[in-house]
């Protein structure tokens, strides 16, 4: 897949690969059949349309607008653009944390009060074209996790070990890398998406083998999903406060 096909082929890719057929969704989703079988005849589907399928596919309504090729709603969107400038440092030390610390971590994310969406000359609110090639899609979700670039490989590395360049990521976006299988795998594990749900929305070749996410990557994906909806102040203290909840390991040796 070279160009964005339409939502409707996306979806009806999504569900093929999990074995899923129309009236199972209008089911699940409580959007009419008839309705379902426009979307997939290439009709746009209203926001409206587009919160429902979250739940039912399993996904973020945000993500599912992005697949849509469809503008975001504020009230999905990140609320402070300069927060992205620390939310690598949060997931840096949220990997360290053992599992009862990165709940307790969450709880303390989901406890801060929302803020009104910040505007800031200097840091425009995410405003991203609908998605072209198929790394636009997986950027462009990353996107609305408050990740740029930079913030990208830098969460890339903590989560999965491997460090790429950030004009690496700016070339999957633009279609210029290809999408390999590990590849997508590694926006799973940062996505909070199995990796064959994204292979069947990128039109990528599977994975010959399952993909083992890293125990410290478990939950992460989850926490850069709440931190989108922080300011940046907030997002330093959730950084800090991550920091405070570390301790090294005693040496076994004393």
């Amino acid at each position: 897949m070279t160009g964005y096909p339409g939502f409707g082929v996306l979806l009806a890719r999504l569900l093929d690969h999990r074995k899923l057929d129309i009236g199972t969704l209008a089911r699940q989703s409580g959007v009419p059949e008839p309705e379902l079988q426009r979307v997939f005849a290439g009709i746009a589907p209203s926001p409206a349309l587009l919160r429902q399928l979250g739940p039912a596919l399993g996904l973020h309504a945000a993500d599912v607008f992005v697949i849509a090729g469809a503008t975001v709603p504020d009230d999905l969107a990140p609320v402070d653009a300069e927060a992205s400038r620390w939310v690598p440092q949060v997931v840096r030390r949220a990997v360290e944390l053992p599992s009862e610390k990165k709940s307790e971590l969450r709880h303390l994310v989901r406890s801060l009060p929302q803020r009104k969406v910040v505007q800031s000359p200097a840091f425009p609110r995410v405003d991203v074209p609908p998605p072209g090639p198929p790394g636009a899609l997986l950027v462009r979700m990353l996107r609305y996790r408050n990740l740029h670039w930079m913030g990208i490989a830098r969460v890339f590395h903590s989560l999965t070990g491997r460090y790429w360049s950030a004009s690496t990521y700016g070339m999957v976006g633009a279609g210029r890398k290809e999408l390999t299988p590990d590849l997508v795998a590694d926006f799973g594990t940062v996505l909070g998406i199995p990796a064959g749900d994204l292979g069947a929305l990128t039109g990528g070749p599977p994975s010959e083998e399952p993909h083992a996410q890293e125990p410290a990557a478990v939950g992460v994906a989850e926490l850069i999903w709440d931190l989108r909806r922080l300011t940046a102040d907030q997002v330093r203290h959730t950084g800090k406060a991550a920091a405070s909840m570390w301790s090294p390991r005693p040496d076994p040796q004393r």
